[in-house]
């Protein structure tokens, strides 16, 4: 009998204790960051396509500590599968601090996402992008779209970007906010004209279409200090500036090469690359992310 190929080990994130070169402003919130395990209690998925190290949240309470971020939205990862309880866990631990954003499943119920709520839970996530593979189930998403607004949740949305423009005739109908991560996962070489760019530039102009300005490692293609993605950060910025979003992406799972591992400080000083007014930044870090999730 063949055995079983096992999902390849990716790199933890880089342990440093670099600081940023400037400071965020007070309540900065990070809408975007994982945790993992631990693992005899909250095991990975079988059919993950990688397999990172832990990253416990006594880890990414350090590392918020270290970049100044007050406030966090810890979204469900892939590799522990439709079972949300390593995210629940973070949230009933934090005492307030985190809020979350679940996985959607067939097995969930609208009464279990009332109880969720109570919990800290303030959105639904579909993850399809071809790095995680699947695709968009489109029914389960209209249904959890439905559930979303009597809870007034938002839908998150990860996916490769020639995906967008087929979905815009039904994203542009939603009636609960969308959020769409590491934006979109444009390529940047592309320049600022290509297609899904536009596509992404004019979705986010609706007004309940937000884009989170995360993961500029993942799509940039000239490295640290990660220059170009600067114009289209800047560009959605000017486009949404009371909708775009940040966050850290920590801890980077899916990375082989250790040269391409990110480092957290190098991220945070790019904010004031992509968002060199205040006011812009504060809207960014603090204002638009407290509006979106705290809403109560």
């Amino acid at each position: 009998m063949n055995a079983v190929p096992q999902p390849k080990p990716c790199l933890g994130p880089i342990d440093e204790a670099s600081t940023p070169n400037r400071a965020f402003p007070p309540g900065t919130w990070d809408t975007h960051f994982h945790v993992f395990g631990p693992l005899d209690r909250f095991p990975y998925a079988p059919d993950r396509k990688y397999t990172p190290p832990p990253a416990p949240l006594d880890a990414y309470v350090a590392l918020a500590e270290r970049l100044g971020i007050a406030r966090g939205v810890c979204v469900h990862p892939n590799v522990h599968g439709p079972d949300n309880d390593v995210t629940l866990d973070a949230l009933r631990r934090s005492d307030g601090r985190l809020l979350g954003i679940i996985k959607a499943s067939e097995r969930l119920s609208l009464a279990q996402l009332r109880e969720w709520d109570g919990a800290g839970v303030r959105g639904v996530r579909f993850a399809f992008n071809p790095q995680h593979g699947g695709e968009l189930d489109t029914a389960l998403l209209d249904r959890f779209a439905s559930w979303a607004e009597e809870l007034r949740w938002c839908i998150d949305l990860h996916m490769a970007p020639e995906d967008l423009e087929p979905l815009v005739p039904r994203l542009s109908t939603l009636t609960v906010p969308l959020v769409i991560d590491h934006f979109a996962r444009i390529d940047p070489a592309q320049g600022l004209d290509q297609r899904p760019f536009r596509v992404l530039f004019d979705l986010v102009r609706r007004d309940h279409v937000f884009v989170k300005l995360s993961g500029a490692d993942r799509i940039s293609r000239t490295g640290p200090p990660y220059g170009d993605v600067v114009p289209f950060a800047r560009q959605l910025i000017a486009a949404a500036p009371t909708r775009v979003l940040w966050g850290t992406d920590w801890p980077h799972s899916g990375y082989f090469d250790p040269n391409r591992m990110p480092r957290d400080a190098v991220l945070a000083d790019l904010v004031f690359e992509m968002a060199p007014r205040e006011a812009d930044r504060t809207r960014l870090l603090v204002d638009n992310p407290k509006r979106l999730f705290e809403r109560r």
